[in-house]
Formats: structure tokens, sequence, C-alpha cells
């Protein structure tokens, strides 16, 4: 569950949806939003709909505009910044074993 401010996150198909193996999200950030930094066990991809921003980790940081693509590997510390002055949109793919047990279990 999402509750940082100005972050909204629609669930576009999950576990109840039409694929039970991945889920889909589409994440909406205000400008100056930011995302709890994380890591966690599973991959997810992100498409860049509109607005800009940068992706923040232990390697520094990753400029996020329009059409950009980007992959969180596992264990990946991360966390997403709005840096402009629009609305941050992208779409995330994650797999639903995520909210179930670790890879192996």
């Amino acid at each position: 569950i999402i509750s940082e401010p100005g972050v909204t996150v629609r669930w576009l198909v999950s576990e109840l949806g039409e694929d039970p193996g991945f889920a889909l999200r589409l994440y909406e950030m205000e400008p100056g939003a930011t995302t709890a930094a994380q890591s966690h066990y599973w991959e997810h991809e992100v498409f860049v709909l509109s607005g800009s921003g940068v992706i923040a980790g232990d390697e520094g940081e990753i400029p996020l505009g329009e059409g950009d693509v980007v992959y969180v590997a596992p264990a990946e510390r991360h966390r997403f910044v709005n840096s402009g002055d629009e609305v941050l949109r992208f779409l995330m793919v994650l797999p639903i074993a995520q909210h179930t047990s670790p890879p192996g279990e």
C-alpha cells in the first residue's frame, strides 16, 4: 500500500484481475512528491507516460522522462522522485508472487 503524500497508485491489473502472474499499477506523483526508499526481492519494470523525475538509488540518480523504460532489479534500493513541474505518471509491472513469499519458498 502506497501512502506517501502526493503519490496516487491505481491497480490496473492485479491478482484479482486478468493476469494472475503479474500486476500493473499506474503511479501519479505530484511535483515534489517522492516514494519511500525501498529494496525487495522482486524486480519490476517501469514505463514513463508523462512528466519528469528521477529514480534514486545507491548508484545515484537516473533522470526519467516521457517514453523512458526502467528495470529495477531484485534487491536494488530505489525511490522515485518527481523533480519536474507537472504530474509524473508511470506504469509499473511487478510479479504477483511478491505479495506471498520470497523466491524458492
